[in-house]
């Protein structure tokens, strides 16, 4: 057996439905080629078949980054031009990974498309996120590097600046997606972040609407709002933050009322449900069928803000995947949200149904 037959047979053992289209792009190898060996490892008695099926049903895909998270927090008032005190972590990050992992820790069954690197940085990655949400879908691209996102947090644990290197994410195209739409055909929901090119957004919101797929966009900053098309038909939720909203809108916002001005800007836009958020001031919901309201947060002892959006948007899917009305979701949203805010990690490691029951039963009854 030679190196190729062994890298074969050692993606198949991990994979066993992979797919010859799948092995020619991870090996770098023709259709072809790939055919062959599976041929010879046949006749060697190293494989006794293939098996091609479709994806297993999900609640959830999650489409977009996955990166590592390093975080440098200033333990005294920030100083610029001179060396800080500070104290640093990594963690798992990416906004689609970590809402597929916060959703897998709450019992829904997630799948993750995205794309690392090469790199011990990516098997990291993968290693830690296969274990609540899975990653058959998502690829390792050779000669790129993971992505990475750093952040430097003040004293009180609210970002002062941050670094994010997604440059990996422009190499994905429409050929790549098409190839997969097998897992988004499988999913009740699509929950996509804006690290993909336009292109990319464009076509996967415009079949999603021919194919009646609910769809849910998680901005990840207000420079990659310019990443969506401005024709959002076919969005069932899009969970932003103020910048994000002001970006996507072209507006500023400076009082409660200009928050509902925005998101109808954007329900016109053909968004059925739009939630905008105000930092410790709570969020703002407004539905196509002019459901309206606003939830402030409960105190809570914020650690590290790191990760709070992502929770927010995978309670607000659980709730809608557990046919909550647009309030009580939220609510869900607002109660993961504050759990993250809580735990110094991007998605808290204790997380679960029961945590996030009686959190929910404290602060909203």
């Amino acid at each position: 057996m030679n190196e190729k037959e062994s890298q074969i047979l050692a993606l198949i053992n991990e994979n066993p439905f992979i797919s010859q289209n799948d092995l020619s792009d991870r090996l770098g190898l023709s259709r072809s080629a790939i055919a062959g060996y599976i041929s010879s490892l046949t006749k060697q008695g190293k494989l006794l078949g293939r098996a091609y099926v479709l994806p297993q049903t999900k609640d959830v895909l999650c489409v977009g980054g996955a990166n590592i998270d390093r975080k440098i927090q200033v333990l005294e008032t920030m100083q610029y031009g001179t060396s800080n005190p500070a104290q640093s972590s990594q963690s798992a990050g990416g906004v689609a990974r970590n809402i597929a992992e916060n959703l897998g820790r709450l019992g829904c069954k997630t799948g993750l498309l995205t794309v690392v690197g090469d790199d011990k940085e990516g098997a990291w990655l993968l290693d830690h996120t296969k274990a609540y949400s899975d990653i058959t879908a998502t690829q390792t691209f050779n000669h790129a590097a993971t992505g990475s996102y750093t952040a430097v947090l003040d004293q009180k644990g609210s970002m002062a600046v941050a670094f994010a290197d997604m440059s990996i994410c422009n190499s994905v195209d429409w050929a790549f997606i098409d190839k997969k739409w097998g897992h988004f055909k499988s999913a009740r929901m699509i929950v996509v972040d804006t690290n993909f090119r336009p292109d990319v957004l464009e076509k996967i919101i415009r079949r999603c609407e021919e194919e009646n797929i609910p769809i849910c966009i998680s901005p990840v900053s207000s420079p990659k709002v310019k990443n969506l098309p401005e024709d959002l038909n076919g969005v069932t939720w899009l969970i932003a933050n103020q910048g994000e909203a002001e970006a996507l809108t072209g507006t500023e916002i400076n009082s409660e009322g200009e928050f509902y001005k925005a998101a109808e800007m954007i329900l016109k836009k053909g968004v059925k449900k739009v939630v905008i958020t105000r930092g410790d001031k709570g969020l703002i919901y407004f539905t196509e069928s002019n459901e309206a309201g606003a939830l402030l947060p409960p105190e809570v002892n914020v650690l590290d803000v790191t990760g709070a959006g992502d929770s927010l948007v995978a309670g607000i899917i659980y709730g809608e995947l557990k046919g909550l009305n647009t309030d009580d979701a939220c609510k869900i949203g607002m109660t993961c949200s504050m759990l993250t805010l809580q735990s110094g990690e991007t998605v808290n490691p204790e997380l679960d149904h029961k945590q996030l029951l009686e959190a929910y039963k404290k602060y909203f009854r």
